[in-house]
């Protein structure tokens, strides 16, 4: 089990859960960002994670900031599509998934956990039909913009990357993300189904999202996998059946859908991670 775990990206959305989640479980964490306050003086600080900060567009300070580290729980990156040009984008996500993949190996970690995307399965549905639902691991590739494309090539990477160096790179394909703040705008979506339909209607809380960061250090995996990480439930009043049917009549269904399950399969990472999402927003975000 590492000890010391490197989190990049841990200013962002996600960042903050994801150290306070593994400092709660016991791993010592070295915070890493390009933005925040440094040392002593940040939120990340009173989480028990000091923010080191670098620009892992450098490989010089990403290989200073991994050094030591058992293990690295890697989030940084642009964090979609239209932030940017497109060739920004692209070209700064693949730089820093390049660095501290070849970073990691370098100081000899034992495992790499990183944020891959649910923008690989083809996203955004309802420009183009899905070819089958739920949508599952083998949906992929399919980037339809810069941003998806930046990690197609980060899962290319982390695989050649892992058969180099025999490190397991564990891929969480990430489900649009909610924190607390965001269950308030949720009752909304079912007014138009049309609203949520780019990925599916899907969702992850940040809290599963953290806990599936946790099991991915551990899990018994060997070469590069990658998992769609994604709540059971839709975001929508609407059962699922009748989301499929209203906005893709003639995709086939593999199997028939039950109640508000995900169209995202979570199949993969309950299998292999041990991870099954815990909250719900019809719950206000409290475990299911």
């Amino acid at each position: 089990m590492p000890t010391v775990v490197a989190v990049t990206g841990a200013s962002g959305k996600t960042g903050p859960a994801v150290v306070a989640h593994l400092v709660s479980e016991g791993y010592q964490v070295r915070a890493i960002d390009s933005v925040g306050a440094p040392g002593d003086r940040g939120p990340l600080a009173a989480l028990g994670a000091p923010l080191v900060r670098a620009d892992l567009t450098d490989y010089g300070q990403a290989l200073d900031a991994l050094d030591g580290a058992d293990a690295v729980v890697h989030l940084a990156a642009i964090p979609a599509p239209g932030f940017f040009t497109d060739a920004h984008t692209l070209n700064t996500n693949t730089v820093i998934n390049n660095n501290v993949f070849l970073s990691a190996a370098k100081v000899g970690v034992t495992r790499v956990v990183w944020s891959a995307s649910e923008t690989t399965l083809g996203l955004p549905f309802g420009e183009a039909a899905p070819r089958y639902l739920p949508v599952d691991e083998d949906h992929h590739p399919l980037p339809t913009s810069a941003y998806a494309l930046s990690k197609v090539l980060g899962e290319v990477a982390a695989e050649h990357v892992s058969a180099w160096s025999g490190i397991p790179f564990v891929g969480l394909r990430l489900s649009n993300v909610h924190v607390a703040e965001d269950y308030a705008r949720v009752p909304s979506y079912s007014t138009d189904v049309r609203e949520r339909v780019f990925n599916l209607w899907a969702y992850v809380d940040v809290r599963d999202v953290a806990r599936a960061c946790r099991l991915a250090l551990t899990a018994d995996v060997t070469g590069a996998r990658n998992y769609i990480i994604v709540a059971q439930d839709t975001l929508m009043e609407q059962r699922s059946a009748q989301l499929a049917e209203s906005a893709f009549p003639e995709v086939p269904l593999r199997r028939p859908l039950l109640g508000h399950e995900s169209l995202l399969s979570g199949e993969r990472a309950e299998v292999e991670l041990g991870f099954r999402a815990e909250h719900s927003w019809r719950t206000a975000g409290r475990p299911v």
